[in-house]
């Protein structure tokens, strides 16, 4: 498994693409903190990163399909898959050990921004004047809202060896899963059940972590939501294995 994960990473590392994707979400999600207007943090006049925090799962639903898309689209395009699953090793081993080479890449791409947190740190009057509990805790739904986007991710991959639809595919499973259901619960013939629909979508449970509040149940429901991907990624590959 652990030769399966070193492979993807370096596979990863060794390509520009990784590179270019998270200098591209870097770049965009600098400018839209720092400079542009409407979304400026020096604009706004509070030493807060909401205005990061709320930008970040859009940009995911583009950075994290771009990572994940050639899981397993490129093995299958490349003629190594079948080479793969001969090996001795389990396919929920090698499901896991592709979702956390992708997930690393995810954590790489996350871990530059703590400059911004350093920044507006520094820029408070009194200085340090921030809500650091608060910034831990939006990290967190971050880093949980990457995972559940990451197994959304590879099951797209396994779905088909072109690695544009598995990005296509991804992108709008993501947006659906973070948005989907809050629209839909807004739909009037679905008024009493309306908070059960918008608990279902990830945003509600991203929301609250974002607080600085760490509830067990939003924590389980990323972790269910990434396992239950993963279970149904292992099923598309055993099956066209």
């Amino acid at each position: 498994m652990y030769a399966v994960f070193k492979r993807e990473l370096f596979s990863f590392l060794s390509s520009m693409v990784a590179y270019i994707t998270i200098a591209i979400f870097l770049l965009v999600s600098g400018l839209l903190l720092w400079f542009f207007p409407d979304t400026s943090i020096l604009d706004y006049g509070y030493a807060e990163l909401d205005g990061f925090f709320s930008l970040v799962p859009y940009l995911f639903m583009f950075l994290i399909p771009a990572v994940t898309m050639r899981s397993f689209a490129e093995e299958r395009r490349e003629g190594t898959f079948e080479l793969l699953i001969t090996r001795p090793i389990q396919i929920w081993q090698i499901t896991v050990a592709k979702y956390l080479a992708s997930l690393v890449l995810v954590l790489f791409a996350l871990i530059p921004t703590l400059i911004y947190y350093y920044s507006i740190s520094k820029l408070g009057f009194p200085e340090g004047n921030i809500d650091s509990g608060s910034v831990i805790g939006s990290y967190i739904g971050l880093f949980l809202l990457g995972a559940a986007f990451t197994s959304i991710g590879i099951f797209s991959s396994a779905l088909t060896k072109n690695q544009v639809i598995a990005f296509v595919i991804c992108a709008a499973l993501c947006a659906f899963s973070f948005l989907g259901f809050d629209y839909t619960s807004q739909i009037a013939a679905l008024q009493p059940v309306e908070s059960v629909i918008a608990n279902l979508g990830i945003n509600q449970h991203y929301t609250a972590i974002s607080r600085g509040v760490l509830d067990t149940r939003d924590l389980i429901y990323f972790i269910t939501f990434s396992v239950l991907f993963l279970l149904i990624t292992k099923l598309i590959v055993g099956g066209k294995r």
